[in-house]
């Protein structure tokens, strides 16, 4: 079996409020790169054996501090990346609610049926994120690979791997915090287990 350690991107000057970034290329604020930066530092006596993340630039940043602290080369994966969000890109939720309070209201009974106007289908997303990792593990399955990627790619796999019905993804996986870690078991039979989720590291900070 595989242990990935699967990480968020650092914060981004669209965390707070949070503005739905899916694809756009935002890049980390100054909170950001001293989470990567502490990350970095975590990940340099870890022991991990290989480097993954996606190919947005708020990842490739966070993903080159570890490169930095550690010696891995990243590759660089758009498998990893997080799905455009249609009408939603680059708004908040209360933005979208004053504007579209019925979109809103379908949206969060059911994301996966009521997705985003526009939006890559979030089974889609799924799919192409956990055909990432599991070629991750399969590169390096006798090692520890380090994953960097992003919030709702992460939940909507982690739910897909796990049995989770998709559309419960944000009510199963509510949070998930910028530079946290999260990582599951990846078994030869092709089952999942999660060891821990959105865990802060020694040195995490907010």
């Amino acid at each position: 079996m595989t242990v990935l350690t699967l990480v968020r991107h650092g914060r981004t000057p669209w965390h707070d409020p949070t503005r739905y970034a899916g694809d756009s290329d935002v890049p980390l604020d100054e909170v950001g790169v001293a989470q990567a930066a502490a990350l970095a530092a975590w990940a340099a006596g870890r022991g991990f054996t290989s480097l993954a993340c996606s190919d947005l630039r708020r990842a490739i940043d966070t993903a080159g501090a570890v490169a930095a602290a550690t010696g891995l080369t990243p590759t660089v994966d758009p498998r990893l990346r997080e799905p455009h969000f249609g009408l939603a890109e680059g708004r908040t939720l209360a933005e979208l609610r004053a504007a579209e309070p019925e979109l809103v209201a379908r949206f969060e009974a059911d994301p996966v049926a009521a997705a985003w106007p526009g939006a890559e289908p979030p089974a889609d997303v799924a799919d192409r994120g956990i055909a990432a990792l599991r070629d991750v593990a399969a590169r390096d399955a006798d090692g520890a690979p380090l994953v960097v990627a992003h919030s709702t790619l992460l939940r909507l796999v982690l739910c897909r791997l796990l049995g989770v019905p998709l559309p419960e993804y944000r009510r199963a996986l509510p949070r998930l915090d910028p530079a946290t870690l999260t990582e599951v078991v990846m078994r030869p039979d092709g089952t999942t287990g999660l060891l821990r989720y959105n865990a802060p590291f020694e040195g995490w900070s907010a």
